[in-house]
């Protein structure tokens, strides 16, 4: 199966310039965002915000943490895995770091010219072009967008629900380190992303390490106390995962547990197959 797409190359469509936030004196207007404010002093969460304070861009330009998505509601359930259930952990330094024996399993799998949906500080993104792959990260934070771009790939700072590079077109598309929680709605999430890969293309995602399937609501948090504004987040495990994944047309590929992390390979079906399930243009009401 290829899951290559035809046509122009995605990874290069629409890319901007690299200092076009830096020079643009209508930036802020134009979509980029206005200096940071102390977390004490920020408001309600407001759509497309999440992730683009400190201290998560902290964290990213010095590439250490430890650093917190803390659970503001539900309250985290009786048997939690976490040491603390209201602090779930994010690997920082795992992120910053060059691609790991988990990361390399998934690595294997991209075909076609690949997007990394919510690419963070792009390690999979650089690794990719670094061994002459097409990809493109997407991320709503500056912070993470200028670090795939030091490292040489090539990003874009858009939420996923926003009109994309290639949509239709990409060969494979990523979804890891926790990403499916992106705007708190998987399944719309899943729905989204089958716009974006090719016929016959595939999904490779990451999926909680235990058996849960939660909607929540996070804010990123640091060991001082610092935080961003509050957003809605999802974390499913492995059989929650698949299952949202068929509800929304994805074909299961594959299962399997690398360092203790577990994915799913997901295929698009391809033209002629029978799809109940019409792709979707919009986005989750609270993203």
């Amino acid at each position: 199966m290829s899951g290559t797409a035809g046509g122009s190359d995605p990874a290069l469509a629409e890319r901007r310039p690299r200092t076009a936030a830096r020079w643009n004196p209508r930036a802020h207007s134009a979509g980029f965002p206005a200096p940071a404010r102390p977390a004490e002093q920020q408001g309600p969460a407001q759509p497309g915000e999440p992730w683009t304070d400190d201290p998560y861009a902290h964290a990213l330009r010095t590439g250490r943490g430890p650093l917190f998505l803390r659970r503001l509601s539900p309250p985290a359930p009786p048997d939690s895995p976490a040491a603390d259930g209201e602090l779930l952990p994010l690997d920082i330094e795992r992120w910053c770091a060059a691609p790991d024996t988990a990361d390399t399993t998934v690595l294997n799998r991209c075909t076609g010219p690949v997007l990394d949906v919510g690419c963070g500080p792009g390690r999979l993104v650089a690794a990719l072009s670094a061994q002459g792959s097409r990809a493109l990260g997407v991320d709503v934070s500056p912070a993470a967008v200028a670090r795939t771009r030091h490292l040489g790939g090539a990003a874009v700072r858009r939420s996923v629900f926003d009109r994309l590079p290639g949509e239709g077109r990409w060969g494979t598309v990523l979804l890891m380190d926790g990403n499916v929680g992106i705007g708190g709605d998987p399944q719309a999430l899943l729905t989204r992303l089958r716009t974006l890969v090719a016929p016959g293309g595939r999904l490779l995602a990451e999926a909680a390490p235990h058996d849960e399937d939660e909607r929540l609501t996070v804010r990123v948090e640091d060991d001082q106390g610092r935080h961003g504004r509050p957003f809605p987040w999802a974390r499913l495990g492995g059989t929650a995962l698949l299952d949202t994944a068929e509800a929304t047309g994805w074909i299961p590929a594959g299962r399997w547990t690398a360092a203790g992390r577990p994915f799913v390979e997901l295929h698009r079906p391809w033209h002629g197959h029978r799809d109940q399930h019409p792709t979707a243009t919009g986005r989750p009401e609270h993203v």
